[in-house]
């Protein structure tokens, strides 16, 4: 089992940057495709990036293709999403979820409780 905590969001005007972080438990951290999703409200969940379990794969959505980057730490059990030029229609509730294989990660998995991220006009 995975447990998940996301730190790092909060309030930027639009252009700016934040850098989300995402602590997993479990010693099998390494074996898990890690993504992030975010969900405005209103809105259907969004798959924003995922990466394998590598870090040598990589995958992002259209609309945040170019700004946003992610990463991870398989020593720290640590996944990051480094978002640039961030835009009003970024704001949401932004997650971290881990799963063995990418059908399940887009379909269950572990997640966490969220982090609100917000960008001011």
């Amino acid at each position: 089992q995975v447990q998940l905590v996301e730190s790092g969001g909060g309030l930027v005007q639009a252009g700016g940057s934040l850098r989300l972080s995402c602590a997993a438990s479990g010693r099998t951290f390494s074996s898990y495709v890690m993504g992030w999703f975010r969900q405005a409200p209103g809105k259907e969940r969004e798959s924003v990036a995922r990466i394998s379990w590598s870090g040598t794969n990589t995958y992002y959505a259209d609309s945040v293709k170019g700004r946003f980057t992610i990463s991870r730490d398989n020593a720290k059990n640590m996944v990051y999403l480094q978002m640039n030029s961030l835009k009003p229609e970024d704001t949401a509730v932004y997650y971290c979820a881990a799963a063995l294989t990418i059908a399940t990660l887009n379909s269950g998995g572990y997640w966490g409780q969220g982090t609100q991220v917000t960008v001011s006009s």
